[in-house]
């Protein structure tokens, strides 16, 4: 596959123009594009307004098209996937995680995929639980100690809008958003500039890792 950078589209074109814009920078035909990943988009505004797409795009003869094209922004795609450390047998004894806010819940999912069936504890309720209890304290002024934006599932962030944002570049970032996707999220938070999953939709995601960790 082939990396092209710098692919603009108006912000009424639809995606599906990004086949043709494909083929115009790698000058050939459109019907020679097979196929179009998104790997990022972002927004460039600083003439007119446009969205700029990053992808990953699968042609025919990609050897003759990459050693034709002179364009910086092409280059050969070798995609990069984090894989889970192979399944083990479980433990005597089980892991224990303490705490389920993002990196709890997380470090159980992960160890539960690989076969350890850990224990995670965490000092709140679940979100459902956990929503009629913040919605008290906004409507009554009432705290709950144990249950509020502070403490319970998911972790102070439950009640954010769940912006995923991210001072480092790792491999693994994209498996935690294959696994917010997997629970729900809009498979866009995997190529956005700035993706954020909304605060209704992060609250049932975060119940659906639970779920899987529990199923695991």
């Amino acid at each position: 596959m082939l990396k092209l950078e710098g692919l603009k589209l108006a912000p009424e074109e639809k995606e599906a123009a990004l086949h043709r814009r494909a083929a115009r920078l790698l000058r050939i035909p459109e019907e020679d594009v097979l196929s179009v990943q998104v790997l990022r988009r972002s927004i460039d505004a600083r003439e007119e307004l446009h969205l700029v797409y990053t992808v990953a795009a699968e042609v025919r003869q990609e050897k003759q098209v990459l050693r034709r094209c002179r364009d910086r922004r092409v280059s050969r795609f070798v995609p990069e996937r984090y894989a889970l450390p192979e399944v083990l047998s479980s433990p005597e004894v089980p892991p224990v995680v303490v705490g389920a806010g993002p990196g709890g819940l997380f470090a159980a999912l992960v160890l539960a995929r690989c076969g350890l069936r850990p224990i995670l504890l965490e000092r709140g309720r679940d979100t459902t639980a956990r929503q009629r209890d913040v919605e008290t304290f906004w409507r009554t002024g009432v705290l709950d100690p144990e249950s509020n934006v502070q403490f319970g599932e998911g972790g102070a962030g439950t009640f954010s809008d769940g912006k995923l944002t991210t001072g480092i570049k790792d491999i693994r970032i994209s498996k935690v958003m294959e696994e917010f996707v997997e629970a729900g999220a809009d498979e866009s938070i995997a190529y956005k500039n700035k993706p954020h999953i909304g605060t209704d939709r992060l609250r049932e995601i975060v119940k659906n890792i639970r779920l899987k960790i529990e199923s695991l």
